[in-house]
């Protein structure tokens, strides 16, 4: 009965998310009561796990998500995120613009959303096709799958900072990302080959226009660029230092050198030390840059806190209700090893499937999977890193009609709904099921 109560709690979430469209975090919340309330729970008891839960997730990950937000922002407004495209442009060359584009959206939706990613290179994206004579629904097929995988595996993207958290990784968060940009890899590579064989044979009416400006043209209009060094500077400090913090957390040795490396490496001052970083780009210091820009981040940030501490509230109750204690008299032998990878996955990916946002999946899957990892023996670095990555690779399957992103790729490039589902719906299945490919096989390896 238990379990029958959280499995119409994850229905109720769809329904309401996907066909009354109630925003994610009213949804997550009422899931909460209901499952509280319908498993007998004490009502007290109910009201505290929702606030224990609420407030103990934004305990962990609540600046490190603000930070990011905060970073991508100042990243897309300075022409930093323009400045990293035309670096890469300038090492990958001009023969293979696909897979410039797919290392582009790599590299840009680490901070950036990967929306907001490809809106702010669309205009690039088109100069390149261009320029270079390919198709543009196959230069947008290949930026958007490049965007799509690191937005859904790899910290500070709020998606993967949340997963983290639901299931208690957030002091993992170096390893994540290690492992995130790893995995996130191979799916690249399949967006930037199915872009190439499949999306460059569907035309839009912009490929044969010759309207518009030109590569070096958009390069002028976009006025005075940041430095290489200052551009790419938020993004790999916070990095360094958190990859620095979690070997020193592997020491024993409790001297004043170590504890000030594992103070940098903590997220929360390793993204706040990248904000800080950021602020080299500003063009000016003033009320626009310091408040307006910085603002917008907030308010980037507060829909992502809330999901995310709905979430948190979600997977408390679910912890609560006496779900722990009731898989643990349960035999999982046959969910043992890698096998158990596919659980978050295929959860993931029909809650994906089903009301469009991958946050969204990433989140609620991550509550519900939280219970069986104790009892399944599941905890360190990298079996919880390793579980992030098959959460991330259900969340990117499959993107459509009811994700946003489906719809920008379509709008911006010109493509025909029917051809966007070939070219874009099809491509992220590709990266999905490679990705927990992928992600079970350095299971195998590494736990």
């Amino acid at each position: 009965m238990l379990f029958a109560i959280i499995a119409i709690s994850v229905v109720l979430i769809v329904l309401l998310t996907a066909v009354f469209k109630v925003h994610p975090f009213l949804s997550l919340l009422l899931g909460a009561f209901f499952v509280g309330i319908t498993s007998g729970m004490p009502l007290g008891d109910v009201v505290e796990s929702v606030n224990d839960g609420f407030g103990g997730l934004m305990k962990g990950i609540g600046i490190v998500i603000v930070a990011g937000t905060i970073i991508g922002v100042i990243l897309e407004k300075s022409g930093a995120a323009y400045r990293m495209a035309e670096v890469v442009l300038r090492v990958i060359g001009n023969k293979r613009p696909q897979l410039a584009m797919s290392i582009i959206g790599y590299i840009v939706s680490i901070p950036v959303f990967c929306d907001s990613g490809f809106i702010i290179l669309t205009s690039l994206k088109k100069a390149l096709a261009k320029r270079a004579k390919v198709a543009i629904a196959s230069m947008s097929v290949a930026l958007a799958t490049g965007l799509y995988a690191t937005h859904t595996l790899v910290p500070p993207t709020p998606g993967p900072i949340a997963a983290a958290g639901n299931i208690g990784a957030e002091n993992y968060l170096g390893t994540i990302i290690l492992i995130g940009l790893f995995v996130a890899i191979p799916a690249v590579i399949v967006g930037y080959f199915w872009a190439v064989k499949v999306a460059s044979k569907i035309e839009v009416p912009e490929d044969t226009d010759d309207s518009g400006l030109d590569y070096d043209e958009i390069t002028k209009s976009f006025g005075e660029m940041p430095s290489t060094f200052k551009a790419f500077l938020p993004i790999v400090l916070p990095i360094v230092l958190i990859g620095i913090g979690s070997i020193s957390a592997l020491t024993d040795s409790d001297s004043g050198f170590i504890n000030f490396f594992k103070f940098l490496g903590a997220p929360s001052v390793a993204l706040l030390i990248g904000v800080f970083a950021a602020f080299l780009l500003l063009p000016k210091l003033n009320e626009e840059t310091m408040t307006n820009w910085i603002g917008e981040g907030l308010k980037g940030a507060a829909p992502i806190l809330l999901i995310t501490g709905a979430g948190g509230a979600f997977g408390k109750v679910i912890a609560n209700s006496g779900v722990a204690d009731l898989i643990a008299y349960m035999n999982m032998d046959a969910l043992s090893g890698a096998l158990f990878l596919l659980i978050p996955f295929f959860i993931a990916a029909a809650l994906k499937t089903a009301q469009g946002s991958s946050t969204a999946s990433l989140v609620i899957t991550s509550t519900l999977i939280a219970p069986l990892l104790p009892t399944l023996g599941i905890s360190g670095a990298v079996p919880l890193a390793l579980v992030v990555m098959a959460i991330g690779a259900g969340a990117m399957t499959v993107s459509h009609v009811n994700d946003s992103f489906f719809w920008v790729i379509t709008e911006f490039s010109g493509m025909k709904v029917t051809d966007a589902y070939k070219a874009q719906t099809m491509a992220t299945l590709l990266q999905g099921v490679t990705t927990i490919t992928v992600t079970m096989i350095l299971w195998t390896i590494l736990v």
